[in-house]
């Protein structure tokens, strides 16, 4: 099982990032991928999920109204978008696939900075 990232990003505060996370060794539709976050000296802060079988999503309170999760079954790939990005959403971003309720395997995490 592996779940890889794409690469860093930096981007201007008020714009929008995509984070992508493609998935392989497993059956893509079979569990959902969560979206975890971790600003500097920080803990893990978890941001929602999605089911990549049928698209369902949940996303933390914090976080409603500026982030989406899709899932692409032709490639296995989800994607998280985060909008109206401020500094304080400065972090590194992880997918992790959920397994009753445990997170069993992650990805490699991406680093995206918001800075003007």
């Amino acid at each position: 099982v592996q779940l890889v990232q794409s690469g860093a990003e930096l981007r201007n505060p008020g714009t929008s990032v995509r984070v992508s996370c493609k998935a392989s060794g497993y059956a893509f539709t079979a569990y959902f991928i969560d979206w975890v976050r971790q600003a500097p000296g920080q803990g893990l802060e978890w941001m929602g999920r999605i089911d990549p079988e049928n698209g369902g999503t949940k996303s933390a309170q914090k976080f409603q109204g500026r982030v989406s999760f899709t899932a692409d079954t032709s490639t296995s790939t989800v994607y998280a978008e985060l909008s109206s990005l401020r500094s304080e959403d400065t972090a590194v971003y992880f997918c992790a696939r959920r397994e009753r309720g445990e997170f069993d395997y992650w990805g490699q995490g991406t680093q995206v900075t918001v800075s003007s």
